[in-house]
C-alpha cells in the first residue's frame, strides 16, 4: 500500500500517542502534542482563508518560538512551502529573498516590526504581514482545526524552502520536499538512544541547517521541545537544569560561549547526554573541554542546507575502538560516517575516490534520501553543484576504510603556498588548542615569495596573555614549518559571523588582498 511521505504524518503520530504530553515549551507558554496539532491545523485553515494556494511561500521573521513550530507543519498542510528567514540578514538581504521567492504571506514578531515597515514599500508580493504577538492567536482561534487527509498530498511537492546564508555569495532558496524531510527525520533518529527521556532543548535558530533538522524528527518521537527563543549562555544554562534537558546542538562559536560563560558549573546540567556540534568545524580541544564540562557525550554531525541537512555523525561506530582518549576525541571531532539513506564519497576532479588513507584530499560528494530538489528559480545555479545524483558539497576532506570522513578545508579556502597545499582549518584547530584562545580564523595572504601564506586572525580570553612569538612555539610543536602562520594579528574584538554563527573568512580575507590581484581557485 502506497502512503505520502510527510512531516505532517508526525504530526498526526504525536497527537494519538502523545496527546497529552508536553510537546512545546515557548517562554512562559507551554502546549502538548494535542494542543500544538490543533494549532498547527488551525493555522492551515487560517492560510487558506487568507487566499493562501498550494505552492505559495510564506515566510516567518521570527527567534524560536512556539509560532514557528506550527508554521513547519501549518504551512505544508495548507499545501503553501514554509520559509523562515535568517533573522540576522539586512533590509536589503532580507527584501532580496523575499522577492526572489514571491512570498504571499510574513508572519512577524515585533522585535523586527521597524524592519518589516522598512521591508513592505519593496516587496510587493506580500499580500499580508502578520504580527505574531497581536495578531497570531486571534487568526488561529477564528480558524477551524480540521486534520488533513494524508493521501492527498504529494511527497514530491517541496514544503519548505531555505535560504543559504550567502557568506560566499547571493543566498539561494534550497527546496525541500515533503519525502525529503520524511526521510531525513527517520534516518537521523537512528543515532539516538533512551528516546522516553529525551528533551530536546532547540538552541539554535531554527532557520538555521543544525536547528531546523530536529523538529520533525522529535515531533514524531513526541519528544518534549524547549525553545531557547535568543541564544544566551546563562539562560540556555537554566533552561538545562529547569526542563532537564537532554540533547542539544551548538554550533563552535556558541560552545565557546558556554564554555567561557561566568555562570559555567553553577547550574545542574546532569541531565544532558549528548551534546551535537556542527555548522563548522570542531577540534578535538573543543569536544574534550565540553565533555569535561558537561559531562556527556559530544560528537560532531556534518551536513549542508542542501542536504536537509545531516550526511554524517561521528558519533561511535561498532568495530571502531579509540586506542585511547584522546584518539576518540579525535574521532569525535571529525565529520564521521554516514548516517542510513546517503552515501558519502571523497573523489578526485575524475570523481574518482581518493585513497582511504586519511592523507589524500578530495572532495566530498554524497546522494541519497536527503538531497534537495534544487535552488528555487536557478536551474543553472542547480546543475553546478550536481553530477547525475550526485551533489558537490564544496568541502575537501580526507577517509578512512571505516568511512570515517575527516574535513580539512571548503574547496576555496585551501591555502596554496609554494605549491604547497594547506588546510586552513587543520592550523585553525592548532591555534584553537591553545588555552589562551578564544576565537581565530586563517585565511591566506598574499606574499611574494610564496604567492600566498597562511595568516592567523587570533581573539585572546578575556584577560589571557598570548604573545605572536609564544604562539608559533606552541604551533612549532603541532605543525610543520610549512604551515605556519606568516602573519599573525591579534584582535579586541569578535570575528565577524554570518547570521549562523560562522566565520565571514571572506571579509577577513579581504583586509589581506583589497588592492591586489587574487588567485582564482576551482
Amino acid at each position: 500500500m502506497f502512503v505520502p511521505l510527510t512531516p505532517l504524518r508526525f504530526l498526526h503520530r504525536a497527537a494519538d500517542v502523545f496527546g497529552h504530553h508536553t510537546a512545546i515549551v515557548s517562554g512562559d507558554r507551554t502546549f502538548t502534542y494535542a494542543e500544538f496539532a490543533g494549532r498547527a491545523q488551525r493555522l492551515a485553515s487560517a492560510l487558506e482563508g487568507l487566499g493562501v494556494q498550494p505552492g505559495d511561500r510564506v515566510a516567518f521573521i521570527s527567534f524560536n518560538n512556539n509560532a514557528l513550530m506550527e508554521g513547519y507543519y501549518g504551512v505544508i498542510q495548507a499545501r503553501a512551502i514554509v520559509m523562515p528567514l535568517n533573522v540576522r540578514l539586512s533590509q536589503q538581504e532580507m527584501t532580496g529573498i523575499l522577492n526572489h521567492a514571491g512570498a504571499k504571506v510574513v508572519f512577524f514578531e515585533n522585535d523586527f516590526a521597524p524592519l518589516v515597515e522598512a521591508l513592505k514599500p519593496d516587496c510587493g508580493s506580500v499580500n499580508r504581514w502578520i504580527s505574531i504577538e497581536d495578531e497570531y492567536d486571534a487568526l488561529l482561534a477564528a480558524a477551524e482545526s480540521k486534520r488533513a487527509d494524508i493521501f492527498s498530498y504529494d511527497e514530491s511537492s517541496i514544503a519548505e524552502l531555505f535560504y543559504t546564508s550567502g557568506s560566499t555569495g547571493t543566498p539561494k532558496g534550497v527546496m525541500l520536499s515533503h519525502r525529503t524531510l520524511y526521510l531525513h527525520a527517520l534516518d537521523i533518529i537512528t543515532g539516538f538512544r533512551e528516546l522516553e527521556s529525551m528533551v530536546d532543548l532547540h538552541t539554535i535558530p531554527l532557520f538555521h541547517a543544525n536547528g531546523w533538522g530536529r523538529p520533525q524528527m522529535s515531533t514524531m518521537l513526541g519528544v518534549k521541545q524547549v525553545m531557547v527563543r535568543r541564544f544566551e549562555p546563562g539562560h540556555v544554562f537554566r533552561l538545562i537544569a529547569e526542563h532537564k534537558a537532554t540533547h542539544m546542538c551548538l554550533v563552535p562559536t556558541m560552545a565557546n560561549a558556554l564554555l567561557n560563560h561566568t555562570e559555567l558549573g553553577q547550574h545542574e546540567t546532569t541531565s544532558l547526554k549528548q551534546i551535537m556540534i556542527g555548522g563548522a568545524a570542531a577540534s578535538p580541544e573543543l569536544v574534550q573541554r565540553l565533555e569535561k564540562a558537561f559531562g556527556c557525550m559530544v560528537c560532531c554531525g556534518y551536513g549542508m542546507t542542501e542536504t536537509a541537512p545531516v550526511l554524517t555523525t561521528s558519533s561511535p561506530k561498532r568495530g571502531v575502538t579509540p586506542a585511547s582518549d584522546a584518539d576518540r576525541a579525535r574521532r569525535h571531532a571529525m565529520a564521521g560516517w554516514p548516517v542510513p539513506g546517503v552515501e558519502v564519497r571523497v573523489v578526485d576532479s575524475n570523481l574518482e575516490d581518493v585513497p582511504r588513507d586519511m592523507e589524500s584530499i578530495g572532495e566530498v560528494i554524497a546522494r541519497g534520501d536527503h538531497i534537495m530538489d534544487g535552488y528555487y528559480r536557478e536551474p543553472e545555479q542547480t546543475a553546478a553543484v550536481m553530477s547525475g545524483a550526485w551533489i558537490h558539497t564544496g568541502d575537501m576532506a580526507v577517509w578512512d576504510n571505516e568511512g570515517f570522513v575527516h574535513i580539512v578545508d571548503r574547496k576555496k579556502e585551501i591555502i596554496i603556498s609554494g605549491g604547497e597545499n594547506i588546510s586552513s582549518l587543520e592550523v585553525e584547530r592548532a591555534i584553537f588548542a591553545h588555552e589562551a584562545v578564544l576565537e581565530c580564523a586563517v585565511v591566506a595572504a598574499p606574499d611574494e615569495k610564496w604567492g600566498e601564506v597562511p595568516a592567523a586572525i587570533v581573539v585572546r580570553k578575556p584577560g589571557a596573555e598570548l604573545s605572536e612569538e609564544a604562539l608559533l612555539a606552541f604551533l612549532g610543536e603541532r605543525l610543520g614549518r610549512f604551515k605556519l602562520p606568516r602573519v599573525i594579528r591579534f584582535s579586541e574584538d569578535a570575528l565577524p559571523k554570518t547570521g549562523t554563527g560562522k566565520i565571514r573568512k571572506n571579509i577577513l580575507r579581504e583586509s589581506f588582498w583589497a588592492g591586489r590581484a587574487k588567485r582564482v581557485q576551482g
